[in-house]
């Protein structure tokens, strides 16, 4: 059995190239859709849920937080107890982070920051679009932005 991904990007242009349908793209459009209305239905996406946790006045949002990472370390080892491997039928890893974390630690300050200040985490920026939210618009336009300057300053910074 093997995933619809690999488990790492090739950034390489060696990589070899095949055609892609849109097709293709469907199970991550559902996998979308619904990740949008879990979020809006839990309150994930909720200002007023981002700014209790942030003064850690209550654990709703801790709790989503922590079941999802446990979810995702007991997927990860069912799959890997099933043998499940990834498209490449190489067997799914997670690398160890680099030696340098500092730079884990400025993106972590730089990400959280931007989550606080607008009360928004960037995943539930369409679901809170699609939800009827105008403000997001203002969201999206901010993490459009993030990601060119991250572009541009992307060869001077450390990888």
């Amino acid at each position: 059995m093997a995933l619809p991904v690999s488990d790492e990007f090739v950034l390489s242009e060696s990589s070899p190239k095949r055609s892609v349908r849109v097709g293709e793209y469907v199970p991550y459009l559902l996998a979308g859709v619904f990740f949008g209305v879990v979020a809006i239905r839990s309150e994930i996406a909720s200002w007023y849920r981002i700014y209790e946790m942030f003064r850690f006045e209550s654990f709703h949002m801790y709790g989503i937080i922590g079941s999802a990472v446990l979810t995702a370390a007991f997927s990860l080892w069912l799959l890997r107890r099933l043998g499940v491997k990834s498209r490449d039928g190489e067997p799914l890893r997670v690398r160890p982070p680099d030696p340098g974390r500092y730079r884990y630690v400025w993106g972590g300050v730089v990400f959280g920051l931007g989550w606080g200040l607008v009360g928004a985490c960037p995943g539930p920026i369409y679901a809170l679009l699609g939800s009827g939210h105008a403000g997001a618009l203002l969201i999206l336009l901010g993490a459009l932005l993030g990601t060119y300057v991250y572009g541009l300053l992307q060869p001077r910074l450390p990888h």
